[in-house]
């Protein structure tokens, strides 16, 4: 951690730390580290489950996002997940999460299910981009989850962003499927949101 820190500190960036925007709790230090530079530091490593469970009990936005990188998706039990959704505090975690950590889990049917359920929407925002980042996540979970999403979270951008995420990973081999959804969603504005957004990829195939 301490060779971490060093590495953390020479590429300090004020002008980025500026400019961060996200939803949820302040981190306890943030030294405004390019996501990139903080991957690559994590590839150094490489997989390390003990030290990334170590990292991501500290209170700086490098360390956590390393740990989020290095962590073994193989290794996690049900209280382990409960662990690392505990610590998803801010959206950017909540992102990191899903593309580090959440996307390898190998029940992702029964993660995101689960998740999707929660009333705290950065647990869902996560849960629903790491499952749209799994081919194995099947139309059942898929339809589950969204429609769970949105029912527990009536006006909400990140859920949105989440199922917006989700079934447009979906659309190029389930279009029907993807489109028999949105017709599925209880009325609210997280759903008119997540409408509007896949009828146009619907219609232009994107």
């Amino acid at each position: 951690m301490v060779t971490l820190l060093g590495k953390i500190r020479k590429q300090m960036n004020g002008a980025v730390l500026d400019t961060f925007r996200y939803y949820g709790a302040k981190y306890g230090m943030n030294y405004g580290v390019a996501i990139h530079s903080i991957r690559e530091m994590a590839t150094e490593i490489g997989t390390d489950h003990s030290l990334a469970e170590f990292l991501y009990r500290q209170q700086v936005r490098e360390l956590k996002i390393i740990a989020l990188w290095i962590a073994d998706a193989k290794s996690l039990t049900d209280d382990q997940l409960e662990f690392w959704r505990e610590g998803i505090v801010n959206s950017e975690l909540a992102e990191q999460a899903a593309q580090g950590l959440l996307c390898n889990v190998e029940d992702i049917d029964s993660l995101v299910q689960s998740w999707s359920a929660s009333q705290d929407c950065l647990t869902v925002y996560s849960a629903l981009l790491a499952a749209s980042r799994n081919r194995k996540v099947s139309n059942d979970a898929i339809q589950r989850s969204v429609i769970q999403a949105v029912a527990t979270h009536t006006d909400n951008h990140l859920v949105a962003q989440g199922a917006v995420a989700l079934l447009s990973s979906a659309i190029a081999e389930r279009a029907e499927f993807v489109a028999s959804i949105i017709e599925l969603l209880p009325q609210s504005r997280t759903a008119e949101l997540i409408s509007e957004e896949i009828k146009w990829r619907l219609e232009f195939g994107c």
